[in-house]
């Protein structure tokens, strides 16, 4: 199917910008100037690429009817069907690149990212588990140049994590990382594991998009507010000041704790912020709970009761059970070269999403099944 969707929408509101753009006082409010300066771009490129695909689709036919017509000069004709393929190539990577700009993007992708990571069923298993997930995190992070600031930690004895949270920042963070949310499955021999017996561990991971002010509305109000002293590793200064700070939001029941940091007022910053992107998720999944029924894929809700990953270590794999992907190679995965998985994900939600600006039946990939 080569035909696009109607450009006109695009069009009006790239009018409609470029009025807004012209107006005196456009520059009065620098961040509205910004994003407003920014949209445009983006849509006179889209509007620019359309008219291009257009237009090699005009070359391509008169191409074409050269090549075919009898009455033309041989060497004519030759020369017209040469420059076929390259006319179709560069047509279909036209026609891709105009239905990625249209696809409505996502006003979170380019937010900072709170990561959230819990052990859950299989003990002291589970919560070194978690620990090498967050290292994993933090690798992947490394490697694309983003920053990892620690928000809260709850450690066990052998090193393990009951509990951890962190904020990444850096471009496009939340786009790469949205979905990870879900429950990850580990299955090996348990370093306590004396008769050498695989086990099943679980690990609940939540992605949430950093929230700002603006995008949260909290009534102080509605706070439970309470601090104390930070117990655990930390140091003589955390662990001997009333530094830690537990929020609780009456109305949805949620709890913050953070106590990373020596400053209560640092710590009820990460806490409030942590609290602002966790109901900014809430708000975001309601809204896509009321679409859920007609578009639901495979790549799957996010929820964190959804089981998204097994890693195996017996077989050194791994499987994405949403996407039906399986790598042998998981000592690399928990280096934090996720690359792969996370562009089979990207890839399988853009399939998605082209199917339905299209008009076209989405075929998901088949869920992996595989333990």
């Amino acid at each position: 199917m080569d035909t696009l969707p109607e450009l006109s929408p695009f069009q009006r509101r790239l009018d409609e910008l470029s009025a807004q753009m012209a107006a005196p006082s456009f520059y009065a409010n620098l961040r509205r100037a910004a994003d407003v300066t920014r949209e445009q771009q983006k849509l006179g490129q889209l509007v620019a690429d359309y008219q291009a695909y257009e237009k090699v689709g005009i070359e391509l036919g008169e191409t074409r009817a050269l090549a075919q017509d009898p009455a033309a000069d041989p060497a004519f004709r030759e020369l017209a069907t040469q420059e076929l393929a390259g006319l179709e190539r560069r047509r279909a990577a036209l026609r891709e690149t105009v239905l990625l700009a249209m696809i409505p993007p996502e006003p979170t992708d380019s937010r900072n990212t709170v990561m959230e990571i819990r052990a859950g069923t299989g003990g002291e298993e589970a919560a070194l588990f978690a620990a090498e997930l967050a290292r994993l995190y933090q690798k992947y992070a490394d490697a694309h140049g983003w920053k990892v600031e620690p928000m809260n930690s709850s450690a066990t004895e052998r090193g393990g994590l009951k509990e951890v949270s962190f904020l990444i920042s850096g471009q496009d963070v939340y786009r790469q990382l949205k979905f990870e949310s879900g429950v990850h499955r580990v299955q090996r021999v348990p370093v306590t594991e004396a008769n050498g017996r695989i086990h099943t561990s679980t690990v609940t991971v939540a992605v949430l998009p950093e929230a700002e002010e603006v995008d949260v509305r909290i009534d102080p109000q509605e706070l439970e507010i309470t601090v104390q002293r930070a117990s655990g590793p930390g140091g003589q200064g955390v662990n001997t000041t009333d530094s830690a700070v537990r929020i609780i939001h009456k109305p949805t029941g949620m709890i913050v704790f953070c106590a990373d940091g020596r400053s209560q007022q640092k710590n009820k910053a990460s806490a409030m912020a942590v609290l602002r992107s966790r109901l900014l998720k809430l708000k975001e999944d309601e809204e896509k709970a009321k679409y859920a029924a007609q578009r639901r894929g495979q790549i799957g809700s996010g929820d964190r009761s959804e089981r998204i990953r097994t890693y195996n270590f017996p077989q050194n794999r791994l499987t994405d059970h949403r996407v039906g992907l399986t790598l042998y190679n998981l000592p690399q995965v928990m280096e934090g070269r996720i690359d792969e998985v996370i562009a089979a994900l990207q890839k399988a939600d853009y399939e998605e999403k082209l199917a339905a600006l299209t008009g076209q039946t989405y075929a998901p990939p088949r869920r992996s099944e595989e333990d």
